[in-house]
C-alpha cells in the first residue's frame, strides 16, 4: 500500500518532469530548424543569412549573404544560378569617376578565418532576368559554387523592396 501511494504521488511529478523535458526539446527542435533554415554550409564556408529585396518579373534582382571560411586554406565563390533568373553574376560597386558603379567580377576571395559580406553598397549577388517576382516573405533557391567547397543551395529570404536589414539591426527571420 505504501509503495502504491509512493507511485502514485510520484506519477504525476514525472509527468510533468517529462512534459517540460518534451516542450524543452521541441523548443530546441524547432530553434535549430529555423536557425538551419538560415544558415548553410559547404565544405569550409558557412553561409549565414541569404536575403534578397522585392522585384518585379524581368527585372533584376540581389543577392546577400556572409560567406565565412572556417578551413586552413582559402576558397573563392565562383559562380551562383538560380531557376528564377536566366542569369546570376557575381558583382561589385567600384567608385568611377566620383560614382559608385557595378561591375561584375570573376570570383570572391575567401581567407582561411576570414568572413566576407555580400551586402548593398559592395559585393552582390546579380539576378538578371527575372521570371518571376521576387515577392517580399518568399524563398528564393540559389546555388553557390565555391572553388573548394562545391556547390550549395540556399534560400534568399525575400525582404521588401529597398530593405537593408544591416542598417534596420538584423533579420526578422
Amino acid at each position: 500500500m505504501f509503495t502504491r501511494r509512493l507511485m502514485l504521488a510520484t506519477l504525476p511529478g514525472l509527468t510533468l518532469a517529462l512534459g517540460a523535458t518534451a516542450q524543452i526539446a521541441t523548443a530546441q527542435i524547432a530553434t535549430a530548424q529555423i536557425a538551419a533554415a538560415h544558415g548553410y554550409k559547404a565544405g569550409d564556408v558557412e553561409i549565414g543569412h541569404p536575403w534578397s529585396r522585392a522585384a518585379p518579373a524581368n527585372g533584376t534582382g540581389a543577392g546577400f549573404m556572409s560567406l565565412r571560411n572556417t578551413g586552413t586554406l582559402p576558397d573563392r565563390l565562383v559562380g551562383a544560378r538560380a531557376g528564377i533568373a536566366r542569369v546570376v553574376e557575381i558583382h561589385t560597386h567600384i567608385q568611377e569617376g566620383g560614382v559608385m558603379r557595378m561591375r561584375p567580377v570573376e570570383a570572391i576571395e575567401i581567407a582561411p578565418g576570414a568572413e566576407v559580406k555580400l551586402a548593398p553598397g559592395g559585393y552582390h549577388l546579380m539576378l538578371i532576368g527575372l521570371r518571376e517576382p521576387l515577392r517580399k516573405d518568399d524563398r528564393v533557391p540559389v546555388t553557390l559554387t565555391f572553388e573548394r567547397a562545391g556547390s550549395v543551395t540556399v534560400e534568399l529570404a525575400v525582404e521588401a523592396a529597398g530593405a537593408n536589414p544591416a542598417r534596420q539591426g538584423g533579420h526578422r527571420h
